[in-house]
């Protein structure tokens, strides 16, 4: 049976990547659904080449370019409302969430809500809405795939088993292009020396994530969520090589770990195949030619992002909305140049202490910390400018 694919964020690294491993299996998959936010050009191709009946696209002066230059019929659709739609359209069978950003989860909630099988890149979903899309997935028949190489790796590990089996889940992290240096040498890094990740070829954001450690933090909130484990069963450990993608430990003392090439589109085809697995897009991994896998426990210490991170997930309520919120802010400052590499940890950790956090009944409440975030932040990126 083909399975009917939209994909949210297909201009993006994810979104490319994922279009690549559909177009290796073209009689598995059909995409019916594209949203990108304005590179119509990309989108365009993508269009012609996939065929699909609707696209979204969040950006409008965008979509009227659009519209002026596809000569074929097919529905447009505008705005965020319009993502929320095509991810709840009657013909689609998975999406994939493959947005950069908290704006990720209110179509996270449509999907879910139109009973889609939810393949997830956009960690801020459950980062942000962790309480309402667990709850949510909970109450439908959805499943939740995560895409994630991390994520999708123990997702993997734990096939056949009992969670309530799992004693430690071990999440693996290269430690990025700074790995060993010394905060105070770090103040006078460029924007390129921050996105020239070791081993993943990434989007600007998750490249900066992965240079200040917050994405390992993240990633330990996501899995809270993902997989019901207490933040105190999970564990962050530096791998630089980058073949285990993660590790799941049980309570006879046995450890699956997961391993493989370094390349999203590993995991990217588990989740579209899931249950079913295809023909690799990669060369199998040469053990042969892999000198030495290491490990090591991570530097808090010159990158506090993490233990940031585990603070807010540990505090609940709105704490991580917060977090992520003013995350986004400070690294968006950083690309655009406007502070240093260790002002983005300064900024968060000014907006952490200042919060008064909320219980989370709602989405509102969630928007209404993560606007109260930002607001936060520029001011305090402002006064650093």
């Amino acid at each position: 049976m083909v399975k009917r694919i939209v994909i949210l964020g297909s201009t993006g690294s994810i979104g490319r990547q994922t279009i690549d491993v559909i177009k290796r299996n073209r009689n598995a998959f059909d995409v019916v659904g594209l949203s990108a936010h304005k590179n119509i050009g990309l989108l365009e191709e993508q269009i012609r080449e996939l065929n699909p009946i609707v696209v979204a696209i969040s950006n409008e002066r965008a979509a009227e370019n659009l519209r002026a230059r596809i000569e074929r019929k097919i529905e447009i659709l505008v705005g965020e409302g319009g993502i929320q739609e095509l991810a709840a359209m009657p013909e689609g069978d998975l999406v994939v969430n493959a947005l950069v950003g908290s704006i990720g989860l209110d179509p996270t909630i449509s999907a879910l809500k139109a009973g889609k099988t939810l393949a997830l890149a956009n960690k801020e979903s459950m980062v942000v809405g962790g309480e309402i899309v667990t709850k949510l997935a909970a109450r439908g028949e959805t499943q939740i795939i995560p895409i994630d190489s991390e994520h999708n790796a123990i997702f993997q590990c734990l096939q056949g088993e009992d969670v309530k089996d799992v004693v430690r889940i071990i999440l693996t992290g290269s430690g990025g292009p700074f790995r060993g240096c010394k905060l105070e040498d770090l103040k006078d890094v460029t924007v390129e020396e921050a996105l020239a990740h070791p081993r993943w070829k990434m989007g600007p954001k998750i490249s900066i994530d992965s240079a200040t450690l917050m994405n390992k933090g993240l990633e330990t909130i996501e899995a809270h969520f993902l997989f019901g484990i207490d933040y105190n069963a999970i564990e962050v450990i530096i791998h630089p090589q980058s073949i285990i993608h993660s590790m799941v430990e049980f309570r006879d003392g046995s450890i699956k770990a997961h391993l493989g090439q370094t390349d999203m589109r590993i995991p990217i085809q588990y989740a579209l195949s899931h249950p079913k697995r295809l023909p690799s897009p990669l060369p199998s991994l040469d053990f042969s030619e892999i000198k030495e896998l290491t490990f090591e426990k991570p530097d808090i210490i010159n990158f506090p992002c993490l233990k940031y991170a585990l603070e807010a997930g540990k505090k609940g309520k709105t704490f991580p909305a917060v977090l992520n919120a003013v995350n986004e802010e400070a690294v968006n400052a950083f690309l655009n140049r406007k502070i240093s590499f260790p002002a983005i940890l300064h900024v968060i950790r000014e907006v952490l202490d200042s919060h008064t956090p909320l219980e989370v009944r709602s989405i509102g409440v969630l928007k209404e910390a993560e606007n109260w975030a930002r607001q936060r932040a520029k001011s305090i990126i402002h006064e650093l400018t």
